[in-house]
């Protein structure tokens, strides 16, 4: 009789095991890959969802292999896929529309994003990191009479810049314009977006030429020695320049080594929006998923404000919605966090992401922006002329490429379009 007891209590916990085990939820990521990150991503980030999850990491390429496997299998373990936005692109048509989880907190701008271009939500955003503008607060009392640091427009950034430069007798802008400055992606995300509400198919517009002439203007109060300048922290430390556009990654030794003389505060806007160049990553349900409510309830976990915290420990991602930092932040994250916060939260805030879809063609597609402003603003050749001729070089390049546009850009049928 004992011996039966024992083998029912072995065949009833065996059956709990093996439930628990089916009923994990399968967060396939191609982020948070290296190890340190995937042990803080289970640890940390997804300990406390009560449903359970199994995180599981893989580069790109393997990743796309066992999702694009089991959408051809028509069934398969994944409950749910975590990526960037570039990522969910060829598998637009094989996810989940998400339209039922609470995602109020995130913005709007980055809501739309996660359609991909169709009427359902394909994905939630997950986590960001982004460039900013970052000030030393000597520069504050130059600030223009109203302007907002918080709401700056281009108009008030290039008065500000004048402000600095005719009351102490020096250039006090600093910009990443040299050889391993970043460059590019402020006139791809920031500049021309912000001008034309496109990083491709208004390249050569009218507004476009309005934005370059805008960009002359700041440079004439630009430390010329910007040509030189790769990682902005160093100018703002050294103090060879008290406002300055970067990466927040290459701003935050100046924020955690000095963390009382530097602000942080978001792009300006232009007559188009606030455009900012988000490394946006977003979380998805394929349809092949065996537990979709469990895939959205643990959606809706990494959405909470202390894990979206977790989640910025574990991977140095910032939230994609507002958060309190705890006090126990680096500098550089309460500073560039606030920054973040109000860029993506904006009622004019225009994301302009990444290339996507140029493969080996990406550094010829970059070096195009980086050709236009050495042509415009080194060189100083007709804005006008400049804009036609690099305008065929950037045809080209998508032709060949194939690639459809992104956003800002409205989806295209074919290669994006330079008009």
């Amino acid at each position: 009789m004992k011996t039966r007891l024992k083998l029912s209590l072995l065949i009833t916990a065996s059956a709990l095991i093996s439930t628990n085990a089916i009923a994990e939820t399968l967060f396939w990521s191609s982020q948070a890959t290296p190890i340190e990150e995937t042990q803080a991503m289970r640890e940390q980030v997804l300990s406390g969802f009560g449903g359970g999850v199994s995180f599981q990491p893989a580069d790109p390429g393997p990743w796309l292999t066992r999702i694009q496997a089991e959408l051809g299998a028509g069934s398969g373990s994944i409950g749910v896929l975590g990526a960037l936005h570039g990522d969910f692109t060829p598998l637009a048509g094989n996810l989940t529309d998400l339209s039922g989880v609470d995602a109020s907190a995130v913005s709007p701008g980055f809501m739309e994003l996660g359609k991909l271009g169709t009427d359902d939500q394909k994905y939630i955003p997950w986590m960001q990191a982004t460039y900013v503008m970052a000030a030393h607060t000597d520069a504050l009392e130059y600030l223009p009479d109203g302007a907002d640091l918080m709401a700056l427009s281009y108009d008030d950034l290039i008065a500000w810049a004048a402000n600095m430069h005719d009351a102490t007798g020096q250039p006090r802008f600093g910009f990443p314009a040299g050889p391993q400055g970043l460059k590019h992606r402020f006139f791809q995300g920031y500049l021309l977006p912000a001008y034309t509400g496109s990083m491709v198919t208004e390249f050569r517009s009218d507004d476009a030429e309005q934005a370059w002439n805008a960009f002359l203007e700041l440079w004439e109060h630009t430390n010329p020695a910007s040509t030189n300048y790769s990682f902005m922290q160093e100018q703002l430390i050294s103090g060879d320049a008290w406002v300055v556009f970067d990466h927040t990654a290459r701003l935050a030794d100046a924020f955690n080594q000095q963390p009382d003389d530097f602000v942080a505060f978001p792009a300006p806007s232009g007559p188009a929006g606030r455009a900012f160049m988000p490394v946006l990553a977003g979380m998805a349900v394929p349809e092949t998923a065996s537990d979709k409510d469990a895939a959205m309830e643990l959606i809706g976990y990494m959405l909470a404000p202390e894990t979206q915290i977790a989640t910025l420990r574990a991977t140095n991602f910032f939230p994609v919605i507002d958060v309190d930092f705890p006090d126990d932040m680096p500098p550089s994250v309460q500073a560039a966090g606030a920054a973040i916060a109000a860029m993506s939260g904006a009622e004019d805030a225009l994301p302009a992401l990444l290339p996507v879809g140029l493969g080996d063609l990406g550094g010829q597609f970059n070096q195009v922006y980086n050709d236009t402003f050495e042509r415009i603003v080194l060189a100083r050749q007709p804005v006008r002329a400049v804009l036609d001729d690099q305008a065929d070089a950037l045809r080209r390049i998508l032709e060949e490429a194939g690639a459809p546009c992104w956003a800002p850009d409205a989806a295209s049928d074919g290669p994006c379009p330079v008009n």
